[in-house]
């Protein structure tokens, strides 16, 4: 009973001072310090590997945003000091999680579960989807950032041709291993902490090993996934004022790729939504 009453407040008491630092160092404006304390307290309170993932997603991908900060300031259009998120881009790299994390506590209350599908194949899909979206959020991130650093040329992920740094829908041999190094960090973080918060036979728990490749594996795909979106549904062009891509047509910007459909938040939750939906089944059947 006690357990009931002291996670939450532990969680609220992390969240709060989490969201606060990341305020202070600009990493969220102050509606995604708000919203990002709501979704903090919600992953911890439900369990703490959830919240594990979260933030080594958020940690990790705030620390890369600030490598580098005058390169990427010169290559990217909307760049912001210390790579500060708003709500709506908290909201697109969190919100399907939570919704799956508020379920899997509805279903297995405060008790972590290992991936297995015989005890129960809903409480499998809904963690391997929760996996699933924070391997394809960090992937995603640890991409563009550490792309975007790179001496390579990037290509159009739908032609291959050469196109300039910071087009949507480029990608970079150093991106895409980026991506799969994220995605496998994220599945690590899973295993480690579940072997402190988890009790399962000792078969199923040799098996939650095969999460480290699966989580990989969803990083690069998720990776790829909102490549192929940002080349073709997402606008990029080069202003010839400013000298940099840009993400709205004008009268002085000539088109690289893509069509004015989906903003980058847009891109975002398509990409996680299918990576959370493939990776989910695929726990299914192998778990």
């Amino acid at each position: 009973m006690e357990k009931y009453a002291i996670q939450p407040l532990v969680a609220i008491l992390i969240s709060f001072v989490i969201a606060s630092r990341a305020f202070k160092r600009k990493s969220l404006d102050r509606s995604g310090a708000l919203l990002g304390f709501l979704v903090m307290s919600v992953h911890i309170a439900v369990g703490l590997r959830f919240g594990a993932l979260l933030l080594v997603f958020f940690f990790s991908s705030s620390k890369l945003t600030k490598v580098g900060e005058e390169k990427k300031r010169s290559v990217d259009a909307d760049f912001k000091e210390g790579g500060q998120r708003n709500w709506v881009q908290v909201l697109a790299n969190s919100g399907i999680a939570t919704v799956l994390v508020v379920l899997v506590g509805q279903s297995i209350g405060w008790q972590d579960k290992c991936l297995d599908s015989k005890g129960s194949a809903l409480v499998t899909c809904l963690i391997g989807g929760i996996i699933g979206h924070y391997a394809c959020c960090n992937g995603d991130t640890w991409s563009s950032e550490i792309g975007v650093l790179s001496n390579a040329q990037p290509r159009l992920i739908t032609t291959f041709k050469p196109v300039r740094k910071g087009t949507n829908g480029a990608v970079t041999t150093t991106g895409l291993l980026a991506a799969a190094a994220a995605g496998s960090v994220i599945g690590l973080t899973f295993v480690l902490f579940g072997l402190f918060t988890a009790k399962c036979a000792s078969d199923v728990a040799l098996k939650q090993l095969l999460v480290i490749p699966i989580a990989a594996i969803a990083g690069l795909l998720g990776s790829i996934i909102d490549s192929l979106l940002g080349a073709t549904v997402q606008f990029s062009g080069f202003c010839t004022v400013r000298n940099k891509v840009v993400e709205k047509p004008g009268p002085t910007v000539k088109k690289i790729s893509g069509q004015s459909i989906l903003d980058n938040n847009a891109v975002n939750f398509v990409s996680v939504l299918l990576t959370t939906l493939l990776t989910s089944i695929t726990c299914l059947y192998i778990f």
